[in-house]
């Protein structure tokens, strides 16, 4: 009999989404239309934003956010954003894209996130932002980065890629700093496909949030249904101004499709996904307690809730990750590398990082994998991974 299949990410259609999408297909409305308006406002009310603006993807959001800020505040080309040592590389790029400097700072080494207790030593007169990321599903802590910030006069952009619907100390993630970063790609919370998603509480910043993707239009006409129901004088003023472009931005749109997938998900079973990825990872924890001599398992910061997109597990000293790792492959049990900044070749070649510096990454970067703990396991996938652990520590 084949081992027992545990793969990283799931997804399931439901009929309610299967509907919703021939609707955009009928319709022959593939641009932003009503499914993306409902999806933007039903997102935002759940994440406690005023405003929530779709994009193609996680890494644009990351990207279009920097831009947006580096506008409003004007700065210069070559100034520097804190982000941490380790989170997907998307994260540094785009700070990279807008012709800004990513400045690495080392992450705790129990819940994963930034360290606050370090942002102050790699930060200079260059210093304009610091983006923290909500890795694998848990808030990074706020109040100590967010007081840094403060001190230091820092803008504040949330990667929450990973973390959707998770709050700290009562507060939901994407809506601690100036500006929060969504992905709905493939294997993550809410799954689209691909796609992005921008929250902020800030008006003049939404505006120009969805100007940047789409190629730095002028706000007085941003999608097809701006031209309905209006005065003859703005009428006028739109025709003249539809082909006006104020900034330099992105093709960067969603369709009516995505938006149609994460539309019936957000109603119908985000929240109750949401919660058998707590029960899952719950039930790992409680499999796995007695291998806690050889690895670390995922806690939960205090006062914060954890989404947990993926379950994270870190090896002690003495255990070989590459035959752990193997020996989960090799029975079905997908894993992937805790987010490596550290060895990356273009890294390497563009800072010439020395992982030394970095203790907590490189430990992570070494010891760490995670696999998945999403609605699609079971009991019988759950007790799968926990044998095989227990197999390749010979226990």
């Amino acid at each position: 009999m084949p081992p027992l299949k545990v793969p990283i990410g799931h997804i399931h259609v439901s009929p309610k989404a299967r509907r919703y999408v021939l609707d955009v297909l009928r319709t022959g409305r593939l641009s932003y239309g009503p499914y993306t308006r409902r999806f933007e406002s039903r997102f935002a009310r759940m994440h406690g934003a005023r405003f929530a603006v779709t994009s193609s993807s996680g890494t644009v959001a990351l990207q279009i956010a920097l831009a947006a800020l580096k506008e409003v505040h004007g700065w210069p080309d070559g100034s520097e954003v804190l982000v941490p040592a380790t989170t997907f590389i998307a994260t540094s790029n785009t700070v990279l894209y807008n012709n800004l400097r990513p400045v690495f700072v080392d992450i705790d080494p129990v819940h994963y996130g930034l360290d606050a207790s370090r942002m102050e030593r790699h930060i200079t007169r260059r210093t304009r932002a610091v983006i923290p990321v909500h890795l694998f599903g848990q808030p990074a802590d706020m109040d100590p980065i967010l007081a840094v910030a403060r001190k230091h006069k820092l803008s504040v952009i949330e990667d929450s890629a990973e973390t959707m619907y998770a709050r700290y100390k009562g507060r939901w993630v994407g809506t601690l700093g100036d500006i929060g970063c969504f992905s709905t790609y493939i294997a993550h919370l809410l799954t689209t496909g691909v796609g992005g998603i921008n929250t902020t509480q800030d008006p003049e910043l939404a505006i120009i949030l969805r100007s940047l993707m789409n190629h730095g239009r002028d706000s007085i006409y941003l999608n097809i249904d701006d031209d309905d129901r209006t005065g003859h004088r703005k009428m006028r003023l739109i025709v003249k101004k539809r082909f006006s472009f104020v900034r330099l931005g992105h093709s960067a749109r969603t369709t009516e499709l995505e938006s149609a997938l994460g539309l019936a998900q957000l109603e119908e079973s985000f929240v109750r996904d949401i919660r058998i990825r707590r029960a899952n990872a719950s039930e790992l924890t409680r499999l796995l307690s007695p291998l806690e001599d050889r690895m670390q398992l995922p806690s939960i910061r205090p006062g914060c809730e954890h989404s947990f997109m993926v379950y994270p597990i870190v090896l002690r000293r003495g255990t070989r990750k590459d035959r752990i790792v193997e020996g989960l492959e090799r029975r079905g049990i997908e894993t992937r590398d805790l987010m490596p900044l550290l060895n990356q070749p273009v890294y390497r070649r563009l800072f010439k990082l020395d992982a030394r510096e970095y203790p907590v990454s490189r430990w992570l970067l070494e010891s760490g994998f995670y696999v998945g703990c999403h609605p699609g396991l079971g009991q019988p996938h759950l007790r799968a991974i926990a044998s095989t652990l227990r197999r390749c520590l010979g226990r």
